[in-house]
């Protein structure tokens, strides 16, 4: 007999999660997770500079668009007033969007998707608030599911952000995810087959949407053949980071090769994944000692936005700013940049080599993957794990010298970061997740291996 729960709808699932459908424009309600918050040392460097916000010059549009680029897929969320579950808080995101314009950041990117569907709102509430000539903005056409494939269920989405967006134009519409799923397939079944790229290239000519792209999320192929359709495509935004640049991290095209391919015909990139999900900024030890001993004065995530922004072709590097020390961090790496030398980009790439060889999970806490028909916070499992790995607190057996040490800190932190419900032992193995992941990880293998790992420490018998 099938189990119910495999036909969960969006209001079950929230109602699992804790989680309420309710939403004001005082009040939207989300389900992000709470981000690590210290930088101590961004703080401590005297006043952010407010006027030497690096630029870069979009050559169809001439757009001048701030080298860093808000990305609103984590806007802070604040335990909501019944008790079941978080809203976004709308206050924080007002205060970080009015500080980011007075700093100079001019370019915010979000979805549809993004927040369980309320970051357009939230982000539309804070920027309706300042001239529209101070920001740019962009969404995406998110028609992930075969439900939304229609052209009248996408032409739906279209609209629906600028209603919610309060905007009468979108400067920069992607086509989301690209490369996902069945390959050029399902990329044709989602814009050409239903006539949705046709209609989104008239609404370029009338001006409705300033430019037109796509995010890149799988198969070099599927990169390689869409980026040479004959459409005149005005950015594509891509992961770049020291660690993708030429380990791929998970994907089967390195970075390089993706933002080559974009030079080499002048499209400018758009970057997102600058610190791999948090991944980059949550090191371990000794390559935080590393990173300190060649620039003490820096944070750890001030080299990675370094190296993504200093390739001449990109745009704009996005970042996911929960918090405002993380805000202010970056505004300081971006004000002005100061482009990384050739000895400092191998640097990077031997650094890059070195974290590498700690065999964590390339999870970018993306969320594509969510909402697991059983309730499993995937991405939450994933992130505790790779930050015990991290902090060494993976032991390979009851031998090792800091096991017991390691056994509790992982066995504690994983009862507090993942309630009891939501945790590994409840996968079954429908694999409903791994084909929304842009990393390609095989997402009930490594919830099982998680669950038997811990299995182990409870019993002691690794």
């Amino acid at each position: 007999m099938e189990n119910k729960t495999n036909h969960l709808d969006r209001r079950d699932f929230l109602k699992i999660v804790g989680i309420t459908a309710a939403t004001s424009t005082a009040s939207l309600y989300g389900c992000a997770p709470k981000a690590e918050k210290a930088i101590p040392e961004a703080t401590a460097l005297g006043p952010i500079p407010t006027d030497k916000m690096t630029y870069r010059i979009n050559p169809t549009t001439k757009d001048k668009v701030s080298l860093l680029g808000y990305g609103c897929m984590r806007w802070p969320t604040v335990p909501a007033p019944d008790g079941k579950g978080e809203m976004i808080d709308q206050d924080a995101v007002n205060k970080l969007v009015d500080y980011a314009i007075a700093h100079g950041v001019n370019y915010f990117d979000t979805s549809p998707v993004y927040v369980q569907g309320w970051s357009e709102e939230s982000t539309g509430i804070a920027l309706k608030r300042h001239p529209r000539e101070k920001f740019y903005i962009a969404t995406k056409l998110s028609n992930f599911s075969p439900a939304t494939w229609s052209r009248e269920e996408s032409i739906k989405m279209y609209k629906n952000s600028f209603k919610k967006l309060q905007v009468d134009y979108i400067d920069y519409l992607l086509l989301h995810g690209v490369g996902m799923g069945n390959g050029m397939k399902a990329f044709n079944e989602r814009f050409v087959d239903n006539g949705i790229l046709d209609f989104l290239l008239k609404e370029r000519e009338a001006g409705r949407i300033r430019n037109l792209g796509w995010s890149f999320h799988g198969d070099v192929k599927v990169f390689d053949e869409v980026l040479n359709m004959e459409v005149q495509w005005d950015f594509v935004q891509i992961q770049l980071n020291y660690i993708d640049w030429q380990h791929a991290s998970g994907r089967n095209v390195n970075a390089e090769y993706l933002y080559g391919e974009l030079a080499k015909r002048n499209v400018p990139a758009v970057i997102m994944e600058p610190l791999l999900g948090g991944r980059l900024s949550n090191v371990p030890d000794h390559v935080v000692a590393r990173l300190k001993q060649q620039r003490p004065e820096s944070s750890v995530a001030s080299w990675a936005f370094r190296f993504a922004g200093s390739p001449e072709h990109v745009l704009t590097v996005l970042s996911g700013m929960t918090y405002m020390e993380h805000l202010q961090d970056n505004i300081r790496t971006y004000s002005p940049l100061e482009p990384l030398t050739e000895e400092e980009k191998q640097f990077l790439y031997d650094t890059a080599s070195l974290i590498k060889e700690y065999p964590t999970i390339p999870c970018n806490d993306c969320k594509y993957c969510m909402p697991c028909p059983y309730a499993i916070d995937i991405p939450a499992i994933l992130l505790h794990y790779n930050k015990c790995v991290n902090a060494g607190n993976i032991p390979e057996s009851s031998q090792d010298e800091n096991y017991k040490k390691a056994r509790q800190a992982f066995l504690v932190g994983y009862d507090r970061s993942v309630p009891k419900l939501r945790q590994a032992n409840h996968c079954i193995g429908c694999n409903q997740c791994s084909p929304h992941c842009p990393q390609r990880i095989n997402i009930p293998r490594e919830l099982q291996r998680i669950d038997k790992f811990v299995e182990q420490l409870k019993q002691g018998t690794l």
